[in-house]
């Protein structure tokens, strides 16, 4: 069951968004608004808006915005219904309970019993790591500098000697079997009976986005192999789709997050005050971590050891983080291999200013590119030329890419106005480019679409939003169906549907995504200016908009036609001959202190 739009409208309205937001960041009253530094990226002049009559806050450096349940969803990590029954309680309002199936209901309760298991497994190995034997592992951890604060942050354990010693506590507490198969804790054997999975380590609980540990890494004591040992894929953990300490990296607010490759790295940059470090979990990145990462930032800053396997994992990271719409930059530990070597020897200024230095992953990739060649050598000089003007073909925008002409040229002392003639001839003969040209992340396809069609629709969502004009105007021209970006179509159906009942509700209307990214692309639309001086210019604008997506509309009409159906025809060239009157100057009229 899902909770009515009124009941979610009505928790809205009885709930203080400048109070609840007051309690996290620090807001002055200015004019109508409240305004402060955001809380989801770093920046010294305030951009961060709340606005009371419409229980909206954005941000107009990051963009991130929403409504009251919105903030809570991405502050403070909760999922939509967390957020909501918290407010409801401030608010005083009991939610009906949610009716779900019995099988839902069932596979529902047995996810808690596993996270409830992983849960006392991390106290149980934790417990293990301070009792006698424990030594090997605290003695281990301590030596690696590690403070017991820093233990205890991250709940690192040890699994004993003994080989049963978890199961035995676990089925002392009347777990079955039955769960216990599927936590990935244990092995199961029909001669040997059941034993723990992890024994003389010491224990890195995994956690996932909202801080449940899901599993386990650990780490032999002494020679043993392999050296670290990961939970198996189990109902609950899956290494691909997670990244080790990301509920803490994700709360840094440092506006990037930084990508290392073993847990000890990671705890290493926390304790020394660098909290938006994690890791992948024994494994290369992959594109699902990618996409989970795109939803908690734009830029990634790539810390792998400086040896040739460091290096190599950089190189494959980062086309995976431009395909997921993330830039990345790589960061230099040289002379030393790895994090914690380079704050145990230098310190965290240092290490701090290693991060502000980071490299641009495309100048990284030619540096790695450059050793293939003998640059003293004319011919191999000018074949990785060749190669450094196909690789700039990756950037579409002629400004971007002369820019990274500009740089590379300077970093590697080519004559830019030569290379520049290169990447236009290389441009011209096609195939030496298609072979370095990347395939093209969902976002860039967005943001080229958002240069034309998609950008129309969602500036005709604004003008519907912010003018009651512009609903009456275009009432019987367009509707939902002209909208065929799919979020666009998805605000298009909510909004039609509110101005028809003669009242837009912002917070209602955000709260119909339950992703907070989406919460924030339709905050977006109300906090949408159009730059015009005048009111001619403002009525031009509204009706080249409006013609636009009835175009658009009228053209997906169109496609959709089978040929026989005569009334889709009809509406057809009815709408065609409204199109007509457009390109004729006709002009649609906004009043333009009807503004919201």
């Amino acid at each position: 069951m899902r909770y009515s739009d009124e009941l979610i409208e009505e928790i809205i309205r009885r709930t203080n968004i400048v109070e609840i937001i007051g309690q996290y960041v620090q807001l002055k009253h200015t004019g109508s608004d409240y305004k402060g530094l955001c809380p989801f990226h770093n920046e010294k002049t305030p951009s961060f808006h709340v606005t009371p009559s419409k229980q909206l806050y954005y941000c107009f450096g990051c963009h991130a915005g929403g409504n009251v349940i919105t903030f809570l969803m991405e502050y403070n990590n909760m999922t939509f219904v967390e957020a909501l029954k918290y407010l409801a309680d401030r608010a005083g309002i009991e939610l009906p309970e949610q009716e779900i199936s019995e099988s839902a209901r069932r596979a529902s309760d047995r996810k808690a019993k596993l996270l409830e298991i992983q849960k006392k497994a991390a106290e149980f190995y934790y417990y293990r790591l301070y009792s006698a034997e424990g030594k090997p592992g605290l003695d281990y951890l301590h030596g690696r500098g590690l403070t017991d604060e820093t233990i205890r942050k991250f709940g690192l354990g040890y699994a004993d000697r003994f080989g049963n010693s978890l199961y035995r506590y676990l089925k002392g507490r009347g777990y079955s079997d039955d769960l216990l198969k599927d936590t990935g804790l244990f092995l199961y054997d029909e001669r040997k009976g059941v034993s723990d999975k992890f024994w003389n380590r010491v224990m890195f609980p995994i956690q996932d986005g909202r801080g449940r540990v899901i599993g386990f890494g650990g780490r032999v004591m002494g020679d043993g192999k392999p050296k670290y040992l990961n939970s198996p894929e189990t109902p609950l953990f899956n290494k691909r789709m997670n990244l080790y300490a990301l509920h803490l990296a994700r709360a840094s607010r440092r506006g990037y997050m930084i990508l290392c490759e073993g847990y000890m790295d990671v705890i290493s940059m926390h304790q020394a005050g660098v909290n938006c470090a994690m890791a992948s979990l024994g494994t290369a990145l992959t594109p699902e971590q990618c996409t989970l990462l795109k939803r908690f930032t734009s830029e990634v800053l790539l810390l792998y050891d400086s040896d040739g396997a460091g290096i190599g994992a950089a190189l494959r990271a980062i086309p995976l983080l431009k395909e997921a719409g993330i830039s990345s930059r790589v960061v230099s530990l040289k002379p030393h291999k790895d994090p914690d070597e380079f704050i145990q020897a230098e310190g965290r200024e240092a290490f701090e200013e290693r991060l502000q230095n980071a490299e641009n992953a495309f100048i990284f990739e030619m540096e790695q590119a450059a050793g293939k060649y003998t640059l003293s050598d004319p011919g191999q000089m000018t074949q990785f030329q060749h190669e450094v003007a196909a690789r700039l073909l990756e950037f579409p925008e002629e400004l971007e890419r002369n820019n990274y002409i500009a740089a590379v040229s300077a970093r590697f002392g080519f004559p830019q106005e030569a290379l520049k003639k290169l990447v236009a001839r290389t441009a011209a003969q096609g195939t030496p480019a298609a072979a370095w040209r990347p395939p093209k992340s969902g976002r860039e396809k967005q943001a080229a679409g958002e240069n034309g069609l998609v950008t129309s629709q969602k500036l005709m969502l604004t003008y519907l939003i912010d003018y009651p004009d512009a609903y009456r105007a275009t009432k019987d021209l367009i509707g939902p169906a002209d909208f065929t970006d799919p979020f666009c179509r998805e605000v298009a159906d909510i909004l039609y549907e509110q101005l028809g009942k003669g009242r837009v509700s912002e917070a209602a209307l955000i709260s119909h995504f339950p992703e907070s990214e989406r919460q924030s692309e339709a905050a977006a639309l109300f906090h949408t200016t159009v730059p015009v001086e005048s009111q001619a210019e403002l009525d031009r604008a509204f009706t080249d908009t409006v013609a636009r997506v009835l175009a658009s509309g009228n053209d997906a009409l169109m496609r959709s036609w089978d040929g026989t159906d005569l009334d889709v025809y009809r509406r057809y060239i009815d709408r065609k001959k409204k199109l007509d009157g457009f390109a004729a100057g006709k002009t649609l009229h906004l009043a333009e202190n009807d503004s919201k």
